[in-house]
């Protein structure tokens, strides 16, 4: 029998890639970059935030209600929330003026005892409580900016 002898000096073609394919990974590339930037990016405010780290500082002896968000440096719903409601005018100028703004941070180690009174355990969450410290509102997830100037007047 016999046997065809394959010569070792055949290389591999090399394919030039069509020019859509490269195309498409550089506008990939591109879109995926620019919804990481948009997703993370979380522009300045006027709201005067308050950080609080017990259940007695929550409730101060004013005659506001208190707009509570707990919120993370991970939570990107969060952070489209900041960009989308807290940025807007109308809602900077509503919060300072007719209410105490609290922000508080769920893996703050000293504020564990405030998220587990709320049971704020998924962010963004968002309470709205009266000045003598009842939970009027309890919302979990994101808020469209309408509904929340919605809220905010029905008081």
């Amino acid at each position: 029998m016999k046997t065809k002898k394959i010569s070792s000096n055949v290389k591999p073609s090399k394919k030039k890639t069509h020019p859509f394919w490269s195309f498409f990974w550089l506008s990939f590339l591109v879109v995926s970059l620019w919804y990481v930037w948009y997703s993370f990016y979380e522009p300045s405010n006027e709201i005067k935030w308050v950080n609080v780290s017990n259940q007695e500082s929550l409730i101060n002896n004013s005659n506001k209600y208190a707009i509570v968000f707990f919120t993370a440096e991970w939570c990107s719903p969060c952070r489209i929330m900041k960009r989308e409601v807290f940025a807007d005018q109308k809602v900077e100028e509503m919060i300072n003026s007719k209410y105490r703004a609290i922000m508080i941070d769920i893996d703050n180690p000293e504020t564990k005892d405030i998220v587990n009174q709320y049971k704020a355990y998924a962010t963004p969450t968002t309470l709205l409580i009266d000045p003598n410290g009842k939970v009027i509102e309890h919302i979990v997830g994101k808020i469209e900016k309408d509904k929340f100037l919605q809220m905010l007047l029905n008081i």
